[in-house]
């Protein structure tokens, strides 16, 4: 797929679930979970243990999710994660060096920022969208809204206190898609053996994104 497609499944999902968890088995159940609920965009952070097995395994055995790679902070980091097959890279910070090695490989990138100037730097630098991380550390939507007025050809995809109760707030505020962790990626209804409530959260996300899209079509 490539990075244009990519970027365009990215907005109309969305959403992004960061993906967070203690084992590869939990995080591939989790993968299983979000994606019955419709979600097919999925960030595998190399916190997770395992990650590199996760997104190979995701790759292999569910082409329809589309696999990024989390927590990535350098550009060795991203060409392993790249070449297991994930087609978007995420960092929680600015690194210029990983934004060269993904346009290389013509895969997407999104470098976290959080001040106008960080933010500035990324996009001049080559990202494809902005991480705003941590969003709600700076005033949530409110803060989205007031980098959107005078930078209003950045995409920005906040990550960071997005949640079912500020989700509408933040498209409004003009995000190109929503990074979700916990709210969404739920490891304790997993350990409690209800994947359901996740598929469940999943649509109500979905659904958020979807109303709001029909609404602001022209």
């Amino acid at each position: 797929m490539d990075k244009v497609t990519v970027l365009e499944q990215m907005r109309t999902i969305g959403l992004v679930p960061v993906l967070r968890a203690d084992s590869i088995k939990q995080a591939l159940a989790l993968a299983e979970a979000i994606s019955a609920g419709g979600v097919t965009v999925l960030e595998i952070t190399m916190t997770v243990p395992g990650a590199m097995q996760v997104m190979r395994r995701l790759a292999e055995d569910r082409p329809d999710i589309l696999i990024g790679a989390g927590t990535v902070l350098d550009p060795e980091t991203a060409r392993m994660c790249i070449l297991e097959g994930a087609q978007f890279i995420v960092s929680p910070a600015l690194n210029t060096k990983t934004i060269e090695m993904c346009h290389r490989y013509s895969i997407a990138v999104l470098p976290g920022s959080l001040t106008p100037t960080e933010i500035v730097t990324a996009w001049q630098a080559g990202a494809d969208v902005v991480k705003v991380f941590p969003a709600s550390a700076m005033g949530g939507a409110k803060y989205l809204k007031n980098i959107k007025a005078p930078l209003p050809q950045v995409e920005l995809i906040p990550t960071g206190g997005v949640t079912l109760a500020t989700a509408h707030e933040f498209l409004e505020a003009g995000a190109f898609a929503l990074g979700v962790g916990a709210d969404l990626v739920d490891a304790k209804a997993m350990a409690e053996g209800r994947p359901e409530a996740v598929t469940e959260t999943a649509r109500k996300y979905l659904h958020i994104v979807k109303e709001f899209r029909a609404k602001h079509a022209h």
